[in-house]
């Protein structure tokens, strides 16, 4: 049981970042609306497009533990923004609430004692609750990363960073 109480506290840690990388809410802090839905710098999409595929990749896997009549989505096109679309900030607001909201239910879900870890998601083809959570966690670390550096080359981060 302690064992498990360990492995349940830190998922929630890596979900909720900090460890290696900075957390998500501090990333996004400040950032300039302007500059929202400019291409980086030799770069193919938006700060926001890729916050947005942040939010609807970890919306799929949410979906993806929870949903017995899951849906699979398109790769890339499911996972993407179309690239003429731009955000207004209400859409920017919404996507970064949006992501914290599915990242506390992957919380809620992994401090779920009824949850069982390890056992194999029914509509899935072998995936276990806690490899999910690693995958976001993964894909998380990945693209805040890319969007700390995206912000650098950018010059958005503010003068007190």
């Amino acid at each position: 049981m302690k064992e498990d109480s360990h492995i349940r506290e830190t998922l929630i840690s890596f979900l909720q970042g900090g460890n290696a990388y900075m957390p998500f809410p501090e990333i996004v802090s400040d950032f300039p609306e302007k500059q929202m839905n400019v291409l980086f710098p030799n770069g193919t999409y938006t700060p926001w497009a890729l916050l947005e595929h942040m939010r609807i990749t970890q919306w799929d896997i949410l979906d993806f533990i929870k949903n017995p009549d899951y849906q699979e989505m398109s790769w890339p096109n499911d996972y993407w923004p179309a690239k003429k679309v731009k955000a207004t900030q209400k859409e920017w607001d919404h996507t970064i609430a949006q992501y914290e909201k599915d990242k506390k239910e992957l919380e809620k879900i992994v401090k779920d004692p009824r949850t069982d870890l390890y056992k194999k998601i029914p509509q899935g083809t072998g995936q276990t609750v806690f490899k999910e959570i690693l995958l976001v966690c993964d894909h998380s670390a990945y693209h805040l990363g890319e969007f700390a550096i995206m912000r650098q080359a950018m010059k958005t981060w503010s003068k007190s960073h």
